[in-house]
């Protein structure tokens, strides 16, 4: 049974069209990864699936059941952590966990402790001394607590240190190896290519890409840093280098995440000096693939 069914999803917001035909499927077992610039359509998408808000037009199904409906009955099998958490600033970080645990009928406590030392986190301060990672931490805890059949995360590891977006992309590996699934809403695509089996790309309200990553691979480019004294003269004809920039001695270019091995054979013939290598964010990719700027607010 299909775990997720969103069909022609369309939400208005009176003249404005924040979703235009959204059409998304989930299957038991999956980690699908939702990205899309900040904007773009990814929270309206899911406030829907929660139930949070109605629809304009279309059709979502959780579990084989009307989304609309049934959430109370669909509640029971799902766990969520927004973008943005708040919480209450008088009670401690355990408060919380415990309150959230005890609304829901398939807590794990067992779990919950375990987690609270995976995450590092002190739940015997009051929430409004946490900073913004550690409001989220309690978040991920407590959803993370829950024997749930779908996970839904609205840019989850917002405000985490990169040793605590380690402890969540494990924890993600273990739903997937339980057979859980996972809706993971994200504009870091680094993050969502590490864990992620299929992913769909939302911009303006519209589904622009769907499918496995080695689908989209078409996608991604590293970007690269480079410094030297030397001349670079031969750079532009490297097979898969783009967008070559130059000041001074530094070097800045992209290449094809499959060309790697020509370009590194050429800069080894070189002294380097510094160098350095990223991924591209989501905004690069848009610029470079639709060919306009991602306007303000998207």
């Amino acid at each position: 049974m299909t775990v997720l069914n969103i069909t022609n999803l369309t939400k208005r917001f009176g003249k404005f069209k924040a979703l235009d035909g959204i059409d998304l499927k989930l299957q038991p077992g999956e980690i699908f990864g939702f990205i899309g610039p900040n904007g773009a359509g990814k929270s309206t998408t899911l406030q829907i699936i929660l139930g949070v808000l109605t629809p304009s037009s279309g059709n979502i199904e959780i579990f084989g059941k009307d989304a609309l409906t049934e959430v109370v009955t669909i509640h029971e099998h799902l766990a969520f952590v927004p973008g943005d958490v708040n919480l209450w600033p008088n009670l401690t970080g355990g408060e919380v966990i415990d309150f959230f645990l005890s609304l829901h009928k398939h807590a794990n406590y067992a779990k919950k402790e375990r987690l609270i030392e995976q995450f590092d986190l002190d739940i015997s301060k009051k929430c409004g001394t946490y900073s913004k990672g550690n409001r989220q931490k309690v978040a991920l805890i407590a959803a993370l607590s829950i024997d749930a059949e779908l996970y839904i995360f609205d840019e989850p590891t917002s405000g985490l240190d990169p040793l605590m977006e380690d402890v969540f992309q494990s924890c993600i590996k273990e739903i997937k190896a339980n057979n859980g699934t996972v809706l993971l809403s994200s504009h870091i695509l680094s993050e969502v290519e590490k864990l992620c089996d299929r992913v769909a790309i939302i911009r303006k309200g519209k589904i622009i890409e769907n499918g496995t990553l080695a689908e989209l691979r078409h996608l991604t480019r590293m970007n690269f840093i480079v410094e030297t004294s030397h001349n670079l003269h031969d750079l532009p004809n490297i097979a898969g280098v783009h967008n070559i920039q130059q000041s001074g001695s530094r070097y800045s270019f992209d290449v094809d995440s499959n060309k790697l091995t020509p370009l590194i054979q050429y800069l080894s013939q070189f002294t380097l000096t510094y160098l350095e290598s990223k991924p591209p964010t989501l905004e690069d990719l848009f610029r470079r693939h639709y060919g306009d700027t991602i306007e303000e607010g998207e």
